[in-house]
């Protein structure tokens, strides 16, 4: 099954809403891995691997982003601002 790299960057009002843990597993039947995440009050910085059919993992790239997430694809061997 592919998987693919993303670093995510979340808006204030979307930090407490659990997205990745619970919404992209139930809602496109995707496995997210968060590999690594830096929180604050005001902002949400997550490294995330999620694993699916390319068309699974491409619905919920574009469901993050319509709810105001950054999303970046991270290609091999690039690492994420955190």
């Amino acid at each position: 099954m592919p998987m693919r790299k993303y670093f995510c960057t979340f808006p204030q009002h979307l930090i407490s809403e659990p997205i990745i843990s619970h919404t992209l597993s139930s809602k496109f039947q995707v496995i997210p891995n968060i590999r690594a995440a830096s929180i604050t009050d005001t902002l949400a910085l997550v490294a995330v691997e999620i694993e699916g059919s390319n068309e699974a993992i491409d619905r919920s790239i574009e469901y993050l982003r319509e709810r105001g997430v950054r999303v970046e694809e991270m290609r091999d061997g690039e690492e994420g601002p955190l």
